[in-house]
C-alpha cells in the first residue's frame, strides 16, 4: 500500500505509474463517500491495462483503471469504451461492477481513467488463491463461469444501448484480420506458425447465425467470485468486448483452461488442479444453460489460442518498450507465447483444421 504519496510506483525502480494528487482531488469531487487522505496499490494480474485499488480513510474502496504506458495500436485499451459497456450492463442480470466516473482531463491524468465499485469476492489469480479453494468450490466456479458466458450472450443490445457497440459483419473473418495485424505491428521475432494457423482457420470459418455481445477475454483471472459458493459476483476486463459470434467465448474460454493431461501446458495452471471442470463439461454447461449448438466449438478454440499467442506477443513487446507496464506479478515470456501456438497446431489438427 502506498500512504501519503505522490505517486504509485512500478516494479522497475524509479518508474512513476500515477500521480495520485491530482486524482485524489477528482475522486473526491466525483464520489460524495469519499473521503481524504486516500491511498492507491497496484493490484491485479492483468497486462493490459492497469488497475489500482483505491482506498479512503475510512476503509471504502474502490477501482481506477488506466490504459498501458506508452505507444497503443489503435482501439487498444480503451477503457472509455469499457465504462460505457459496464455502463450499458448496469440493469442487466450479467454480473459487474458499478461505474462512477469516467475522465480523460489532462490537468488529472496523461491518459483516460475509470473509477468504478470495488467488489469482494475471491479471485483466483494465484496456484495459492487456488489452493485455498474447497475442492466442491473449484467444481462450482467452473460451472459458473459457463453460465456466466450464457447472460452475457444473452444480452438485449438495443436495451443496454450497445448495438452500434461494433460492426455487425461476421465476426471470425473480423477476428482474423483485426488480430493478423495486430500480430504484425507487436511483434518481437518471426514466427511462422502465426500465418500458418490464420490461413487454416480462414479455410474453415463456421457459419455465423447470431450476433451478440462477446466478452473477448473471458477466463478464470478476469472473474470476482463468491468464497463460499464459487458463484461469478462480477465479470471484469471488457476492454476486447465487442459484438460477435457467441461461441467466440466459449472457445476463448476453453483456451484459458488447461487440463492436467495436456501434451503441451500453456498460461495459468489453476484449472488442472482437483475439482475444476474438464473442457468438455464446460462445454455441456454451456450448452445446456443456453440451448445453443456447440458442434463448431473447435474451431473457436484453435483461434482463441492462436488470439492469446497474439495478446501475449503485445504484452511482451509493451514491457520491453516500457517497463512501468509489467505486471506486479512479472511479465510474458517468448517460450509461453510459442507454447500457445504449438498448442494451437496440435489441436487444429484434432479438429481437422
Amino acid at each position: 500500500m502506498v500512504e501519503a504519496e505522490p505517486e504509485v510506483r512500478g516494479p522497475e525502480a524509479g518508474t512513476v505509474l500515477i500521480e495520485t494528487g491530482p486524482i485524489s482531488t477528482w475522486i473526491l469531487g466525483v464520489e460524495p463517500a469519499a473521503r481524504a487522505p486516500l491511498t492507491f496499490e497496484r493490484v491485479g494480474a492483468g497486462q493490459s491495462n492497469l488497475t489500482f485499488l483505491v482506498t479512503d480513510v475510512d476503509g471504502r474502496r474502490w477501482v481506477l483503471r488506466r490504459p498501458p504506458f506508452g505507444e497503443l495500436l489503435a482501439s487498444a485499451h480503451d477503457v472509455a469504451r469499457e465504462f460505457r459497456i459496464l455502463a450499458g450492463l448496469r440493469e442487466t442480470d450479467v454480473p459487474v461492477p458499478r461505474v462512477h466516473a469516467l475522465t480523460d482531463d489532462a490537468s488529472v491524468t496523461d491518459a483516460p481513467l475509470v473509477l468504478m465499485d470495488f467488489v469482494d469476492g475471491r479471485v483466483l489469480d494465484s496456484l495459492e488463491a487456488v489452493d485455498a479453494t474447497p475442492v466442491p468450490v473449484r467444481r462450482r466456479i467452473g460451472l459458473s463461469l459457463a453460465e456466466t458466458l450464457g447472460k452475457i450472450h444473452d444480452v438485449d443490445l438495443d436495451r443496454a444501448g450497445l448495438v452500434d457497440l461494433a460492426s455487425h459483419r461476421p465476426y471470425a473473418e473480423r477476428q482474423l484480420r483485426r488480430w493478423h495485424r495486430q500480430w504484425e505491428q507487436s511483434r518481437t521475432r518471426d514466427l511462422p506458425l502465426v500465418d500458418d494457423l490464420a490461413a487454416r482457420l480462414g479455410a474453415a470459418v463456421p457459419e455465423q447465425r447470431e450476433t451478440v455481445l462477446v466478452h473477448g477475454d473471458f477466463h478464470l483471472l478476469n472473474v470476482i467470485t463468491d468464497p463460499q459458493h464459487g458463484d461469478v459476483n462480477a465479470v471484469l476486463d471488457w476492454e476486447l468486448s465487442t459484438l460477435g459470434d457467441p461461441l467466440a467465448d466459449l472457445g476463448g474460454l476453453l483456451a484459458y483452461w488447461p487440463q492436467a493431461d495436456d501434451e503441451i501446458l500453456t498460461g495459468f495452471a489453476g484449472p488442472t488442479r482437483e475439482g475444476f471442470p474438464t473442457r468438455a463439461e464446460l462445454i455441456d454447461r454451456y450448452a445446456a444453460s443456453t440451448g445453443r449448438d456447440v458442434s463448431a466449438v473447435g474451431f473457436w478454440y484453435v483461434l482463441g489460442l492462436w488470439k492469446i499467442a497474439i495478446i501475449a506477443e503485445g504484452v511482451l513487446r509493451r514491457s520491453l518498450d516500457d517497463p512501468r507496464n509489467t505486471a506486479v506479478t512479472g511479465g510474458v515470456d517468448a517460450t509461453l507465447i510459442e507454447n500457445l501456438l504449438l498448442r494451437a497446431e496440435l489441436e487444429a489438427r484434432a479438429f481437422g483444421l
